[in-house]
């Protein structure tokens, strides 16, 4: 997941478009006070952030400085894309922290490609790996969910518990691992859990039988309970 914070319409449209088509979730704001909003109600934060700097209510450092300056962000990569090119803004938003520096005009293909190198970094590049259960079909690295030869709608909560699910490869998740991969370390609301994956059963149509309730443990996918 993604946050990008851009005013100029145009620009989100566009960096959202070759990045979606690229596999990653992203999330747009045109305003920071929507971004710090999403942020703060989002248990699960994003694996990296793209920020303008030339932004009405709140200048872009301010942003990248209180990400900086938050222990929940500060391993989390900022990429900074902006119009202001001088050597001297380049040298500020990289000692700030900025992980990248990219000036506009930009060419779409290169962006795509130095987040996707800022990721590797971070150890956050997505796997190639495909899954295929059943009538089910999922590809994580271009976020592809399929039943029965359908595309399948997700939101990201519904998607990150399937995703944790597959990668168990058939076995048991416990309630508490869930609740830590898709929520964050700290959340422990349950019953939430359990709401989630009725939807996201619902969702999955005929798919959806392939998650079994393993009773006081969690969650499994696969063909039968027992397997």
């Amino acid at each position: 997941m993604i946050y990008f914070v851009e005013d100029d319409t145009n620009v989100r449209k566009l960096v959202c478009y070759a990045l979606a088509k690229e596999g990653y979730e992203v999330k747009d704001f045109g305003r920071p006070g929507e971004f710090w909003a999403e942020l703060n109600a989002d248990n699960c934060p994003p694996d990296l952030f793209l920020l303008d700097l030339m932004l009405p209510e709140e200048d872009g450092l301010n942003i990248l400085e209180t990400l900086q300056n938050d222990t929940k962000y500060e391993n989390i990569p900022v990429v900074i894309l902006t119009a202001k090119a001088s050597e001297y803004d380049t040298v500020t938003g990289l000692d700030m922290g900025a992980d990248d520096y990219i000036s506009k005009p930009f060419g779409v293909t290169e962006l795509v490609a130095r987040i996707r190198a800022v990721l590797r970094r971070y150890g956050k590049v997505k796997s190639d790996k495909e899954y295929r259960v059943a009538n089910l079909y999922v590809n994580p690295s271009k976020h592809i969910i399929e039943v029965d030869g359908e595309e399948v709608t997700l939101s990201y909560k519904e998607y990150s518990l399937l995703v944790a699910l597959l990668e168990a490869e058939g076995k048991v998740v416990k309630r508490d691992t869930l609740l830590s991969k898709v929520w964050g370390e700290f959340y422990d609301e349950s019953r939430t859990l359990d709401v989630h994956i009725r939807k996201l059963r619902v969702k999955l149509k005929s798919a959806g039988e392939l998650i079994h309730t393993v009773k006081n443990i969690g969650y499994k996918l696969g063909r039968e309970v027992n397997e």
